[in-house]
């Protein structure tokens, strides 16, 4: 069983100097990659490599396409002297090795194993479950043959780094990389699936990435419009909305919000029994991993004085770009990403220390996975890790979904708990930051892996339900919180589609040519796929990438299968696949009134900074499922920090005590609704109320009786919305939210 590492030991271990609270700390160099093969072992790998290699004789690596790789965006050729550094080439187990290895990560988790908590390392896993040594080497022969610079094999053997240019790529892999025009944006992609030499297919998933469509940060700003807790009309927020609103007597603005701070969530989600236990992150490190670095790090420092942490005097941020493979990515548009990453994992563990781990994306590979990859194939791997991206599985396509499920997968097996946002654009996931949704039902790619914890988002009930006041104090307290208890949380959901907006503002059903979506006010305020994400794995494998005209979800596509510790949960669907999200946290962005507030200063036009001074109501403000992984990641601080040692996948848990807490037919004293009253004894509060359901356009997924804009439903031809909340578990917010208390005292309680 592997100890919490002390922070004395993983500052050494990954040379990082001791710093003050908020100074800039980067780490020296650190190999991201072992020697070209892992060791030879006593019992070697099968051997997958068996016939010569020939380029004459090549197989198709299907579903690594983007369906914007069209003639209509397509601008020519990229240049042949295109470098692309950093690209990943994403290996595979032998058969009897990945079911080896799948078997003995159960045995990590099972209570009574013999393996129990005994964690492995990368070059364990190199050794005992990787691909045999002459594969690797045989697979970095070809790449160097044909002009590749092969920089190194991952510790668990399991991905090779390499570079080269763009004409090396085309010639090697048959790729086609095109320069494209996508919404206004130049891009560049393969056009046409790549290939490899036959004798390779047995030992070679694919290439991560051959387009540099970027992963989208799980953050929304504030809504443009917002239901009044009082009047119940639609308030808008920005100035042409605030014309409009001055035109239409329906409309009324007003500036009553019940913003959420630090000191709330501790109310809200009962943390405060727990500070009290002195259980407040102390020698506990998380680290968000990021693309870019913080604009300032005095903004965190800011944070905390002025929300109270800082009497937690054991904190430090820091900021490191791990491994040999990693370059310093400055500041970019995702700065605001960062900070409130670090912010907010700090306000749920305020004695932790939070570490940035941050890579210069390249042409072709997100900076986020070589930080997460070099981190994960140390040694003394971090503890916790929270990642505030994604991209919808279609859109990775399968070479990039096996990137992120065999990494996910080795930090399971080495203890390490990885909380992932599950996205913010309802079941919709590839059609994240647009107006509707045209692709279908789909999951974030990032999230959806059987190895890692999805989080997904809530807004609180009570300006729908009119008791405002029963939850909130008229005046804030010195550090700007307000909430007096739990408050009764719905999915969050700013869409026309959701039945509770639509029932609010006074139409009986947000779909059809008379409904809510297709109303003034609803295509001029709420358009939008702006929502907690959720729903089933669909395209994990297979041919994942939809050409335009065609669902995510189509071709080959399957979803990963349901992981054990899901199966029978009350509430989730007999559908054999794993199911989105595991947990959800408060993720709203202003459409009943709540959203958070950070202090990110970036004067940067449209970046959406704002000087930390004054009443933080002027500070920046924001929602997504961006927050609620690193809050749920510094959950988990505590949790380590209470039990003595790191947990690794906390789904294996958080199932086990659900179970207790449903049944197999619920827990009303738990629900949701009950806010206040819900039994002082609940784990999980369970979400039962409103839904997530997005509007859309076109034949997929998308129910539209009559009108130009429908909603987002399972049946096409009936209306089946995608997704409600129910008793138990979700597609709209999993288990429920957390009682951080209870969470924490019976955490060791699950297999009792």
């Amino acid at each position: 069983m592997r100890n919490i590492p002390s922070l004395e030991a993983y500052v050494n271990h990954f040379h990082l100097p001791r710093t003050v609270t908020y100074c800039l700390c980067l780490a020296a160099p650190m190999l991201a990659f072992a020697p070209l093969a892992p060791a030879q072992t006593s019992s070697a790998a099968q051997v997958l490599v068996t016939a010569p290699i020939n380029q004459s004789k090549m197989v198709t690596l299907s579903g690594n396409t983007r369906h914007e790789a069209t003639a209509a965006n397509d601008r020519g050729k990229v240049s042949d002297d295109l470098q692309l550094d950093h690209m990943l080439l994403q290996l595979k187990r032998p058969a009897d090795r990945q079911a080896a290895l799948t078997s003995a990560i159960e045995d990590l988790y099972r209570p009574g194993s013999s393996s129990f908590h005994h964690w492995l390392t990368a070059t364990e896993l190199g050794e005992k479950y990787g691909p045999n040594p002459s594969d690797i080497a045989a697979v970095t022969k070809w790449l160097e043959s044909n002009g590749f610079q092969v920089n190194g094999v991952s510790a668990s053997g399991i991905s090779i780094d390499f570079s080269g240019t763009a004409a090396q790529v085309n010639t090697a892999f048959h790729a086609n990389l095109h320069n494209l025009s996508v919404r206004g944006e130049t891009h560049l992609a393969n056009m046409q699936d790549p290939q490899i030499p036959a004798a390779l297919a047995g030992v070679v998933t694919g290439i991560t990435s051959l387009n540099n469509f970027r992963p989208r940060p799980a953050n929304k700003g504030i809504s443009s419009a917002r239901i009044d807790s009082a009047s119940k009309a639609v308030v808008a927020r920005t100035a042409v909305a605030k014309a409009a609103a001055a035109a239409s007597p329906d409309l009324t603005v007003s500036a009553d919000e019940q913003l959420v701070v630090p000191d709330d969530l501790h109310t809200i989600y009962n943390f405060n029994p727990v500070y009290k236990n002195n259980i407040t992150g102390k020698n506990q490190t998380i680290v968000v991993i990021e693309d870019t670095n913080v604009y300032s790090l005095k903004d965190w420092a800011v944070f905390r004085d002025t929300f109270g942490l800082s009497k937690y005097t054991k904190a430090t941020f820091t900021q490191t770009h791990p491994g040999s493979s990693c370059k310093n990515p400055g500041v970019n548009g995702d700065d605001g990403e960062a900070i409130l990453d670090a912010e907010y994992a700090s306000a749920a563990a305020p004695n932790a220390d939070i570490v940035l781990a941050s890579c210069a994306n390249t042409e072709t590979t997100f900076g986020g996975l070589i930080a997460f990859q070099a981190l994960i194939d140390k040694p003394l791997p971090p503890p916790i890790i929270s990642i505030s991206y994604g991209e919808c599985e279609a859109g990775l396509g399968a070479a990039g979904n096996a990137s992120f499920n065999f990494a996910y997968e080795q930090a399971a097996s080495e203890g390490v708990s990885v909380f992932v946002s599950s996205g913010d654009e309802g079941a919709a996931s590839c059609d994240a930051d647009q107006p509707t949704a045209q692709f279908g039902i789909a999951v974030s790619g990032f999230a959806s892996t059987p190895y890692n914890v999805a989080v997904g988002g809530t807004d609180f009930g009570d300006t729908y339900a009119g008791t405002n006041s029963q939850y909130w104090k008229k005046n804030d307290n010195a550090t700007f919180g307000s909430a007096k208890s739990y408050i009764p949380e719905i999915p969050w959901n700013d869409s026309c589609a959701s039945t509770l907006i639509t029932n609010t503002v006074g139409f009986n059903v947000p779909f059809g040519a008379n409904g809510f979506c297709n109303s003034a006010e609803g295509e001029a305020f709420f358009l939008t796929t702006a929502s907690g994400s959720g729903g089933p794995s669909g395209c994990a494998y297979g041919n994942t990438s939809p050409l335009d005209g065609t669902p995510a979800v189509s071709g080959t596509c399957k979803g990963y299968p349901k992981p054990n510790y899901q199966t029978g949960a009350f509430g989730n669907p007999t559908d054999k696949v794993r199911d989105l999200p595991d947990v959800s946290l408060f993720a709203a962005n202003g459409v009943w009134g709540h959203y958070y507030v950070f202090c990110y200063s970036d004067p940067t036009p449209n970046a959406g900074g704002a000087p930390c001074v004054g009443d933080p109501a002027n500070w920046s403000g924001a929602g997504g499922t961006s927050f609620a992984s690193p809050i749920v990641a510094g959950i988990q601080a505590l949790v380590n920090q209470s039990t003595g040692t790191v947990q690794g996948n906390p789904n294996y848990v958080y199932y086990a005590l659900a179970a207790q807490e449903f049944g197999g037919s619920g827990n009303n004293s738990c629900n949701s609704t009950l806010g206040n009253g819900t039994d002082a004894s609940c784990t999980f509060y369970d979400i039962t109320q409103g839904d997530m359901d997005v509007n859309c356009l076109g034949t997929f997924n998308c129910y539209t009786p009559s009108g130009t804009n429908g909603v987002l439903s399972v049946k096409t031809n009936a209306y089946q919305k995608a997704y409600n909340s129910n008793a138990g578990w979700d597609f709209a917010t999993g288990i429920g939210t957390l009682n951080v208390n209870n969470l924490v005292n019976n955490w060791n309680k699950a297999f009792q």
